[in-house]
């Protein structure tokens, strides 16, 4: 199975010509909220996940290695089936509108989440597609409706013993050519869809 040529939506930057694993570390619940440090191969963090579980819309961000605000993703509260829309940087501006991921089926623990491009105004077909579930720690991300385009998939990788120190640890595997700033941000959005009462 191949990837597309190219798939750049948060920036081109983030593509790379080979394949890129990242692992996305996080704490437990009760010591920190559900975010994530994602980390390369080397040890080194890549980017952040941070959230503000406070805000009566659940908002989420982005981070870069050094803090800076890439983009800024929130649940849209009025949606019925679910939806969480994604801007550039700190904005939640038309403007700045880049995708959307909306959840088409959710039959226990396994979710399938269609994401729509701000390009895609009709919404005839997705643009990409996440399947798999949080629970068991394993997704598949598809370019277009095909199943035969996969361009990432998650694993679940050992956890660390210690109960006050435990952290779980999520392998990701980001094709060639493909933007892995895009791929951390729904697998981030895997995860709030499949949170209880979610």
């Amino acid at each position: 199975m191949s990837s597309p040529t190219s798939v750049s939506v948060i920036g081109s930057e983030f593509c790379s010509e080979y394949p890129v694993d990242l692992t996305m570390v996080r704490k437990v619940k009760f010591l920190s909220g559900g975010n994530f440090d994602i980390i390369d191969l080397n040890g080194n963090i890549v980017f952040k996940s941070r959230g503000e579980f406070l805000q009566i819309n659940d908002k989420h961000f982005l981070l870069d290695a050094a803090g800076f605000p890439l983009v800024t993703f929130q649940l849209k509260f009025t949606s019925f089936h679910g939806r969480w829309r994604v801007f550039k940087g700190e904005s939640t501006q038309e403007k700045d509108f880049l995708f959307s991921v909306k959840c088409s089926s959710h039959f226990l623990t396994k979710a399938k989440l269609n994401v729509y491009l701000a390009s895609n105004t009709t919404e005839q077909f997705s643009d990409f597609r996440i399947e798999g579930s949080w629970n068991q720690k394993s997704c598949v991300i598809y370019a277009g409706n095909s199943n035969d385009n996969i361009i990432a998939q998650m694993h679940k990788r050992p956890r660390t013993e210690n109960i006050f120190i435990a952290k779980d640890r999520y392998g990701v595997t980001v094709y060639p050519n493909v933007d892995y700033a895009f791929i951390v941000v729904l697998i981030v959005i895997l995860e709030q869809f499949n949170k209880p009462g979610a």
